[in-house]
């Protein structure tokens, strides 16, 4: 695409494999504007595929359209560093509970138990993730 192209609504919908309602939902939320009209069909630019992709990551990592409308459409560098550190702290505790989910299937995966609600090693692992894990099992305390 040469910088002075523009393309149609289905074509920028079609490079995301994404269906062009889409694109005009997000225009209707103010996450996306045409750059023109012509013919009364929108025309897309390279600014559009670059806000499109970031809509997609963004969407991709959990944020929800309005929040995603908040960070690209705040004034001021500060108040967007702090959306992001916030939304950053939130995948930061997605990522860990996926890492536990990840590990209790690993074991599942690998375990020979017919219950493996029985497991020990399973149960101390559920244990210690809700908090049950007992003196005994703890690290030393002295």
């Amino acid at each position: 695409m040469k910088s002075s192209d523009t393309m149609r609504i289905g074509e920028l919908a079609e490079r995301f494999d994404l269906a062009p309602h889409v694109l005009r939902h997000w225009e209707a939320m103010g996450l996306l504007t045409p750059a023109a009209r012509v013919n009364g069909r929108r025309r897309y630019t390279r600014d559009h595929v670059i806000r499109v992709m970031t809509i997609i990551r963004a969407k991709g990592g959990g944020m929800s359209l309005e929040q995603i409308r908040e960070v690209l459409n705040v004034t001021g560098q500060a108040e967007r560093r702090a959306l992001l550190q916030r939304h950053h702290a939130e995948l930061e505790q997605r990522l860990a509970e996926i890492a536990a989910s990840k590990k209790l299937i690993e074991h599942l995966m690998e375990c020979g138990a017919d219950d493996f609600t029985q497991c020990p090693d399973y149960r101390r692992m559920v244990e210690r993730a809700a908090g049950l894990q007992s003196l005994d099992e703890a690290d030393c305390v002295i």
